[in-house]
């Protein structure tokens, strides 16, 4: 029997350029709202959440130019790939990040897009400040010198 520690999830989709474009201060988990035809095109494995970013619109948190690319066995039926969707927190949860966003200047970035152990699509978003060109360098030769540390304590050892 696994441990509760041991999360199991498939992960959809991934921002890996996010870590190094923003400073993030704190992440939250959302459930996302989608209808059938996003669901089975997510199952497939082919959504990107790169350029995508979340907003607050009349006291919901919306997921903007996410895109899920439509399920080519549903014909009519079929979604528009980059729609807005609405992401589901509770309430006081929503506050805290609208609050953050317009008084703290903050911005809400997608890190992760994935089915939770239960089979929910969930959003992993990140509350995070943009960093600076000199942040984004300084980060890149912490980098470096971690993996240039280890090397030389791997070979000496």
């Amino acid at each position: 029997m696994a441990d509760k520690d041991e999360k199991a999830f498939k992960v959809v989709a991934d921002n890996r350029k996010a870590r190094f474009n923003y400073a993030i201060e704190d992440t939250v988990e959302a459930g996302i709202a989608l209808s059938g035809t996003e669901v089975k095109s997510l199952r497939t494995g082919k959504a990107t959440i790169a350029e995508s970013y979340a907003d607050a619109r009349d006291g919901e948190i919306w997921l903007v130019n996410a895109n899920i690319p439509e399920y080519l066995q549903a014909n009519r039926f079929n979604h528009a790939p980059k729609r807005p969707r609405k992401l589901l927190l509770h309430k006081r949860q929503i506050n805290k990040l609208i609050g953050a966003i317009e008084r703290e200047g903050m911005t809400l970035i997608p890190l992760k897009l994935y089915f939770n152990a239960r089979g929910r699509a969930k959003v992993e978003l990140a509350l995070a400040k943009g960093k600076k060109l000199h942040d984004k360098r300084e980060t890149e030769k912490k980098r470096d010198w971690n993996r240039e540390k280890g090397r030389l304590l791997r070979a000496r050892g």
